[in-house]
């Protein structure tokens, strides 16, 4: 408890850390259609073009000194980190995941894969979004009675579908996954060394090599770190991360992520083209979801960590273009926002051609 305390109340502090005096800059022209009226409340934005910083804006009240919350973006981020340990030989990405909770003789989540959880498919009871928000099992494990183990909370929840039938964003699924990880590097149930092991293991396989520097990983009361939902990073860093996405090199031109790593995650999972592992994809949605990118503008091969209230680190490796966007808009004001990502990535490439 006092771990989860400490750590949610930093992390709170760092929201608003060095927020308090605002840029004076113009829009650069290249991000205008980012901070029109229209687009809610955009806080920050960033663009990079074969590594080269080409735009870059903060809106009043925020600069380079505060970290801004992922939100869902954690769930890329995790996902970089589980393909370390498939290169490292601890995790098999068709494998039943390792889990004593579900090996339990006749218990059908004994046959759920690696690659089922990442590609959001592994049947497990789940709601996500209700009109009733404390129907919600993600608020519930996040806000409510799951706070101090989220993990065990998610663990317990039966199927709902076969694994591998159907696909269902599931930011508990994400979580479970940083509980993988964290089980592969340690056997401790001390929160305090649990929580160690994995922010050791991101700093040198994902952080030091990306060049970040800013970021604080959020952990619950079990040492788990909530890796469908809360990183904060600056907006210099998040596009470090979205440079690592793009070929998976490090700042200093080392591979840091394998290149049959980044071809799964940006791989169209079985049940949905628009979504790949842990990354949306340039591609449409099934009937009734709604679009998470913008299909026929930018290349297809254009992908992207998005995160609640419009969060987004786009990478698109045929335009070697790096676009972020943070900020707080409602779900109902959204779709302005992803047209102006949209416009501003065809732009960008209209240009080029």
């Amino acid at each position: 408890m006092l771990l989860k305390r400490w750590i949610m109340s930093a992390s709170a502090a760092l929201v608003v850390a060095g927020g308090a005096w605002a840029s004076a800059d113009p829009v650069p022209p290249l991000l205008s259609r980012l901070f029109q009226p229209d687009q809610g409340e955009p806080r920050a934005a960033l663009l990079l073009i074969d590594g080269q910083i080409k735009a870059r804006h903060y809106a009043p009240g925020y600069s380079d000194a505060n970290r801004f919350i992922s939100w869902s973006m954690a769930k890329s981020v995790t996902a970089v980190l589980v393909g370390e340990m498939v290169a490292d030989g601890k995790l098999e990405l068709d494998a039943p995941v390792p889990f004593a909770e579900w090996q339990k003789p006749g218990d059908p989540r004994g046959s759920i894969t690696l690659h089922q959880m990442l590609t959001m498919s592994a049947g497990l009871s789940h709601v996500e979004v209700d009109n009733q928000v404390e129907n919600s099992d993600t608020n519930q494990a996040l806000f409510v009675q799951g706070t101090d183990g989220m993990a065990a909370y998610a663990l317990a929840k039966p199927l709902e579908a076969k694994p591998g039938e159907k696909w269902e964003y599931s930011s508990l699924t994400s979580l479970l996954l940083a509980e993988l990880v964290t089980r592969q590097l340690t056997s401790s149930t001390d929160p305090r060394v649990r929580a160690k092991a994995y922010q050791d293991y991101a700093r040198e396989r994902l952080f030091k090599p990306a060049g970040i520097t800013s970021a604080v990983m959020d952990f619950d009361g079990a040492g788990t770190q909530i890796g469908g939902s809360i990183i904060y990073m600056t907006l210099d860093d998040w596009g470090r991360f979205g440079s690592l996405l793009l070929a998976g090199k490090g700042a200093d031109g080392s591979q840091a992520i394998a290149p049959d790593w980044l071809a799964f995650m940006r791989s169209s999972s079985t049940h949905n083209p628009g979504y790949g592992g842990q990354v949306w994809l340039n591609k449409p949605q099934p009937p009734g979801e709604s679009p998470a990118l913008f299909p026929g503008k930018g290349p297809d091969s254009l992908f992207s960590a998005i995160g609640h209230l419009g969060q987004w680190v786009i990478v698109s490796p045929e335009q070697k273009l790096v676009l972020v966007r943070l900020g707080k808009t409602n779900d109902d004001r959204l779709q302005p926002v992803r047209d102006a990502l949209g416009a501003t990535v065809a732009d960008l490439e209209a240009t080029k051609s």
